[in-house]
């Protein structure tokens, strides 16, 4: 049998899935070669362990998020109203073709009281998150508002992700968008 070569997005993009639908901690180092097709040390000429890989993980969800979302709030040339749905619609396509919820916060409820450095970007990328709405509802809104319809967009976002791979249906996580679509209606 010939030697699989693969890189490290591809490691990170097999563990991300396994990290969310087995846990950080159930998903061990032969979960991930094995799902790569590799042999267990072949990883570590990516990644020195685990950890390595799940900090990894959340960064690379996260530049995600930054490059392809986050950044909708900041375009000058769309309205706040025509932000907010791209926004939405986005994050609608990330998550309703994601197995497994949110990575970053499955790993905030299961390892951040544990790692510091999991904890730090999974805070970066959800205050990143709250930035990026508040900057396009502050428009619309005094900023103390903005920020508080952020923070319970962002957590409500967070509680129906749950919710939706806990039963089987997306009908209350998509209400969430539609919530926040209709304040800028």
């Amino acid at each position: 049998m010939g030697i699989k070569k693969t890189s490290k997005e591809d490691i990170l993009k097999h563990s991300i899935g396994l990290f969310k639908i087995n846990g950080y901690y159930n998903t061990s180092m032969a979960n991930v070669a094995n799902a790569c097709g590799l042999l267990k040390g072949s990883i570590y000429y990516h990644f020195k362990n685990k950890e390595e890989i799940g900090l990894e993980s959340l960064k690379y969800i996260h530049k995600y998020f930054k490059e392809h979302i986050y950044k909708i709030a900041y375009q000058d040339n769309l309205s706040s109203k025509n932000k907010i749905k791209l926004f939405v619609k986005k994050i609608d396509d990330y998550f309703l073709h994601s197995e497994g919820g949110c990575l970053l916060g499955n790993l905030a409820l299961e390892v951040s009281s544990e790692n510091v450095l999991f904890k730090n970007e999974i805070r970066e990328y959800f205050t990143n998150w709250e930035k990026a709405l508040t900057h396009i509802l502050k428009d619309n809104y005094s900023t103390t508002k903005a920020i508080e319809l952020s923070k319970e967009h962002v957590a409500l976002t967070q509680g129906e992700i749950m919710m939706m791979n806990l039963y089987n249906s997306s009908d209350n996580y998509l209400k969430v968008g539609k919530k926040i679509i209709a304040l800028l209606e």
